[in-house]
């Protein structure tokens, strides 16, 4: 489900070298400040983050918008719904 046309992050937050769960914790603080519909993406080369950012966002109703890779580093874009 997409909330908005646009999936281009608002913001990028850099979690390179963090292991889990940093990556998860730092985007569930920042998440609630970006507004309703906003994409985040989180750089996270930790191989958990794959399988928990979609866990936390089924968890906490927000959107996993999707896996790639930026500058061949992994990333995640969550959309922010509540």
């Amino acid at each position: 489900m997409t909330t908005s046309a646009s999936s281009d992050p608002v913001e990028v937050l850099d979690c390179l070298g963090q292991r889990c769960p940093l990556p998860v914790i730092a985007a569930a603080r920042r998440l609630p400040e970006l507004p309703i519909g906003a994409v985040l993406r989180v750089l996270a080369d930790d191989p958990a983050a794959a399988i928990d950012f979609p866990a936390w966002c089924r968890m906490r109703g927000q959107e996993f918008v999707a896996a790639l890779s930026v500058d061949n580093s992994p990333a995640y874009d969550l959309r922010r719904l509540q």
